[in-house]
């Protein structure tokens, strides 16, 4: 029996592995002329980037994170996190309840006093219940942390109004604080939040396309590149895969794509599901990658919350994760940017990007002059965040409801449409191999 996967990502090539290694036939079939999806890594002028995003290896899932550590063998390096937020010109420490005193001294009483009376008046029945993920953040860190980094960050990042987004998904996710953890750090006591990725992986060479790598290993025989699937039918119970020239015939089908990227293949897709796929949101990637002389600072990533900095959100020293990723004397930086296809942002040039990212750092101090960077590049990717709508949990249940009945089994992050990180995709890796034949 014939197992095809769609998509050579993260989740696709380790289906292969784990497939293969239950005795199952596998074929995965990629797009691209090389695997690794949102987790492909470039090489130029001797730099290594991430290019659909800075990427570490943690987890807080034993199993997981074993077997990322031990696919990548002496490949890997640890590092302890250093990441900061960038707030009115300084740094502070991340996660942003856990650095109130490094904020000027009124914001650090506006974010514990309103801390602290939202937590009176939840406790006395004053609140209502939040119904949005602005209402959620607002109920759970108090107006003062809300508008200082929560708000203007996640609107930045998802580029999407948070009083339109569903609040289904923050358990879990973000962390509610410890009540102890945000009034010691008012004072000045050291806390930590997030605590399982305070010590991080990452490849040594390669970037976190290494890791993809390693997972492929045993199964590079049946990864099939440059293969874009334009249909997908049932026929005599199997499936008939083609890429407009060549047909694969397989027994079972697996998908990882984006349900935007897979229904188009399909025969007969109703009118609502068609409708439900084009209300699904997604954000889209801009990554500006540059390389200086001399030295960063020491951080593992920067959040910048402002819009006045700058478009990018985020800012990553790959060059403090790995001393193989940049050329002897020099350093390197990562800023992501999300956009939306047609916006303002999406139509930058590549130039503008750069402009708008290298300003910024000026502005942050990070880069002390132009003349000190050697290398740019801008990598883009179509489909990187999934956004939680308010319509979300309505619209991707009827997506995989007929991709269910269609007999096509989707596994991962865009083929779910959930927010999965490297482990949670893995996971769902694993679970789905465990399932009973």
């Amino acid at each position: 029996m014939t197992t095809a996967i769609l998509g050579g990502g993260l989740t696709g090539i380790t289906l292969a592995r784990l497939l293969r290694e239950q005795g199952e036939d596998v074929i995965v079939l990629e797009k691209e002329d090389s695997i690794g999806g949102l987790c492909r890594s470039i090489t130029e002028s001797g730099f290594t980037f991430d290019a659909g995003g800075s990427h570490i290896v943690f987890s807080r899932d034993t199993e997981v994170l074993e077997f990322m550590r031990s696919v990548l063998g002496g490949n890997k390096d640890d590092r302890k996190r250093n990441t900061k937020i960038f707030y009115k010109g300084s740094y502070v420490k991340y996660p942003f309840e856990n650095g109130l005193y490094q904020l000027p001294k009124e914001d650090c009483f506006f974010c514990i006093n309103e801390f602290i009376k939202t937590i009176i008046a939840i406790e006395k029945g004053e609140t209502e219940t939040p119904v949005n993920f602005k209402d959620w953040i607002y109920h759970t860190f108090g107006k003062g942390i809300a508008e200082s980094y929560m708000v203007p960050y996640n609107e930045k990042i998802w580029n999407y109004p948070t009083e339109k987004m569903s609040l289904h998904w923050v358990d879990g996710r973000i962390p509610r604080p410890p009540v102890e953890d945000v009034i010691r750090s008012a004072i000045g006591i050291e806390t930590e939040g997030y605590t399982h990725q305070s010590v991080f992986a990452y490849p040594v060479q390669g970037g976190i396309e290494a890791l993809v790598s390693a997972i492929a290993a045993p199964v590079m025989d049946c990864i099939r590149t440059g293969f874009g699937v334009s249909s997908v039918r049932k026929q005599d119970g199997r499936f008939m895969i083609s890429n407009g020239e060549t047909e694969i015939l397989a027994d079972l089908c697996i998908s990882t794509l984006p349900p935007q990227v897979l229904l188009p293949c399909l025969e007969d897709v109703p009118l609502d599901v068609r409708k439900a796929c084009d209300a699904l949101k997604y954000n889209s990637l801009i990554c500006v990658c540059i390389g200086v002389r001399g030295e960063v600072p020491p951080y593992s990533w920067l959040y910048v919350p402002q819009d006045e900095i700058g478009l990018f959100n985020r800012v990553s020293f790959p060059s403090n994760y790995s001393t193989e990723v940049s050329p002897e004397g020099c350093s390197s930086i990562l800023a992501e940017i999300t956009c939306n296809e047609g916006d303002r942002i999406s139509a930058l040039s590549d130039e503008e990007a750069v402009g708008n990212v290298v300003d910024g750092l000026l502005k942050m101090g990070i880069l002390s002059n132009r003349e000190d960077i050697v290398y740019t590049s801008v990598k883009r990717q179509d489909f990187a965040y999934v956004v939680y709508d308010l319509d979300y949990q309505k619209n991707v249940e009827v997506v995989k409801e007929f991709c269910k009945e269609s007999g096509i089994d989707a596994v991962g992050r865009f083929a779910e449409f959930e927010y999965l990180n490297m482990d949670g995709c893995i996971r769902r890796v694993m679970e789905y191999s465990a399932r009973s034949p």
